[in-house]
């Protein structure tokens, strides 16, 4: 059986470099081959992040000191990688007021 000790530090190695790529996403966007690999990696290490998660809750294990955490975070982790294989382009999906043209008036456009 393996150690609890070293289900965590598998849990810390993927959830550290999902979170690093999260925030290098848009430096990899600039190619969209890289940006395609990066969200597959990122996809990937969540997913493990969350079976290692589910793993270390089973195994008795506790994640900051508290042994609650483990499972609801796995579903966070769920939840990420599926929103980290969104491919959105820079497009307006919040269809909401555009903040640069508010309080203007019409003909000044």
């Amino acid at each position: 059986m393996v150690e609890v000790e070293v289900i965590s530090i598998l849990v810390q190695i993927f959830c550290g470099t999902s979170a690093i790529l999260f925030m290098f996403v848009a430096t990899f966007s600039r190619s969209e081959r890289a940006e395609l690999l990066v969200q597959n990696i990122i996809f990937s290490t969540l997913i493990l992040a969350a079976a290692s998660l589910w793993w270390l809750s089973l195994a008795g294990g506790s994640l900051w000191g508290s042994n609650y955490l483990p499972r609801p975070l796995s579903i966070v982790c769920i939840i990420l990688a599926i929103a980290a294989r969104m491919n959105i382009k820079g497009e307006n999906v919040s269809f909401g007021a555009n903040p640069h043209s508010i309080g203007r008036n019409p003909e000044e456009e």
